[in-house]
């Protein structure tokens, strides 16, 4: 069984969001929706929600609670040979904490340099490209293991603090930002319905649900297994996503605003934290302290999103390798930190080495998101819906509350809705490698 259960409903909750919310709900959503038709976007991307996320989330939770195990363990319950999508659920966040971790060693950097100078890192682009960038790498790292260390008592007072912490600083940051004179510009730019939906901004809508809420990364199957059978699971379930998709649409009316008054380019992806938002503090009365404050939430939602991460890949080495907590913390913390050191070296020392046209770190990247992750939800569909007895996963989820209405709807969802948008995911990203390797 599950080494321990969640103290609270609201501990669980908090945690199971934080380790949805992270770094692409600050830029990514907000960005996808303006340059994808703007309140078009989200309005497919809230059906997206109901018709993959919410579904494939329950089955994960519902599996965690069902069998108290950690993701290999779980699906070899559901089938012999459905240990390899456990097996992938497991191997995805070990990649994606290694690369994650160096980003979230990059905003520690921020942090401390806007503490101590009052201001960015001089050169972003120089930043990352010294070996400076391991350090903090290692830094993060640290905190995430410290807090692992705890076990399920440690994530959930860990979130308890961070999640509302992160809520209140972005309104902090969101009033500034819809304050400042112009600021409307970046409103209309998320929320007015424009041309520009294409088959192209479906198909971008689909995906961020699917990354967006950390599916088939085994963290709600590993969180599921801590859970009360008290505990309603579609509820909970509704709660995540809701919180997930409100504050991504809380940090784009934080930051598009801003962005928009300065007059600064919208669509840089993760630059736009590190480069662009710095020259909006920087020009910003008080810019300073904000800047303090907006780095201090992009911690939170990095930190709360690698602690569930790194939770997963020690719950399969206590779970099927029998080792205390202790020791699967600090193996498993000490081997993810070396692979990722080439990625945090990838912008520098090892930016000329490239595989199928992919520096390193984009490489590491492209493993998880265009293999491991949407291949092991199509086959996690195949057999959670095909080769196992799914009214099982039904039955869990009628206890803890009422009645579960949607049965039959969430069965098809399952067997049918779920794998035909998933093949869209897997190929969308197959093509994209395609178009990378042939340029």
């Amino acid at each position: 069984m599950g080494q321990k259960q969640w103290a609270s409903r609201v501990g669980f909750l908090l945690a199971a969001a934080g380790s949805a919310i992270g770094l692409g709900n600050l830029w990514k959503f907000p960005y996808l929706m303006g340059r994808n038709g703007g309140f078009t976007f989200l309005v497919v991307y809230l059906l997206f929600v109901l018709l993959l996320g919410l579904p494939v989330m329950m089955l994960e939770m519902s599996l965690g609670r069902y069998t108290g195990r950690d993701p290999v363990q779980s699906y070899k319950i559901v089938h012999p040979k459905a240990k390899i999508v456990g097996i992938f659920g497991v191997v995805a966040p070990f990649i994606i904490l290694s690369y994650y971790s160096v980003i979230g060693g990059w905003i520690i950097k921020y942090i401390f340099s806007y503490v101590t100078t009052f201001e960015a890192p001089a050169d972003f682009g120089a930043f990352i490209a010294s070996p400076e960038t391991v350090i903090w790498h290692l830094v993060f790292m640290v905190i995430t293991v410290a807090i692992c260390l705890k076990g399920v008592s440690g994530i959930e007072k860990a979130s308890k603090f961070m999640m509302p912490a992160l809520f209140i600083l972005l309104i902090v940051i969101m009033i500034r930002s819809v304050t400042l004179k112009g600021s409307s510009e970046g409103l209309r730019f998320m929320f007015e319905p424009k041309g520009g939906f294409t088959l192209s901004s479906i198909n971008a809508a689909l995906g961020q649900v699917f990354y967006s809420l950390s599916l088939c990364m085994g963290i709600t199957i590993t969180y599921g297994s801590y859970l009360s059978k008290k505990e309603s699971i579609p509820k909970s379930c509704a709660i995540v996503a809701g919180m997930d998709t409100a504050l991504a649409i809380f940090a784009g009316i934080a930051i598009f605003p801003a962005v928009f008054v300065f007059g600064l380019e919208p669509g840089q992806g993760p630059g736009l934290i590190f480069g662009t938002l710095p020259m909006v503090f920087h020009a910003m009365p008080g810019g300073s302290v904000f800047a303090i404050v907006f780095f201090i939430l992009v911690f939170f939602a990095a930190v709360t999103s690698a602690i569930a991460l790194l939770e997963v890949v020690v719950s399969f080495a206590i779970d099927s390798w029998g080792w205390s907590r202790k020791k699967g913390v600090a193996v498993m913390g000490v081997l993810i930190f070396l692979l990722g050191i080439p990625s945090a070296l990838s912008f520098g020392v090892l930016g000329n080495i490239t595989i199928l046209n992919y520096s390193l770190f984009d490489f590491i990247c492209m493993i998880t998101d265009n293999i491991l992750l949407p291949i092991g939800g199509i086959l996690m569909c195949i057999f959670v819906g095909w080769k196992f007895d799914i009214n099982l996963l039904a039955g869990e989820m009628e206890q803890g509350c009422a009645s579960f209405k949607i049965k039959k709807l969430w069965i098809n969802c399952i067997k049918y809705v779920a794998p035909v948008l998933l093949i869209i995911v897997t190929l969308s990203g197959f093509i994209g490698v395609y178009q990378t390797i042939a340029a």
